[in-house]
């Protein structure tokens, strides 16, 4: 994923195309309100920004590999 990536960094508003439209810049919005987002953060000219490393990291921090390990809502 990194390796097709233009850049060493992602913006929050190209998140749906580096994620192939898993996560919105919306969703990832409110995940870093909620200190659940991508560390490493980083603002360039009024835009939030990630290393592509850390959103990698982030995004293998948040998936399973089979539908039994997911955590169940009532």
């Amino acid at each position: 994923m990194a390796d097709k990536w233009p850049s060493t960094i992602c913006a929050r508003g190209a998140i749906s195309e580096f994620t192939g439209g898993v996560y919105s810049p919306r969703f990832l919005a409110n995940e870093d309100c909620a200190q659940r987002g991508p560390v490493g953060k980083i603002l360039i000219g009024g835009q939030v920004c990630y290393p592509v490393t850390n959103l990698i990291e982030w995004l293998k921090s948040r998936s399973s590999s089979s539908w039994s390990t997911r955590k169940k809502t009532k």
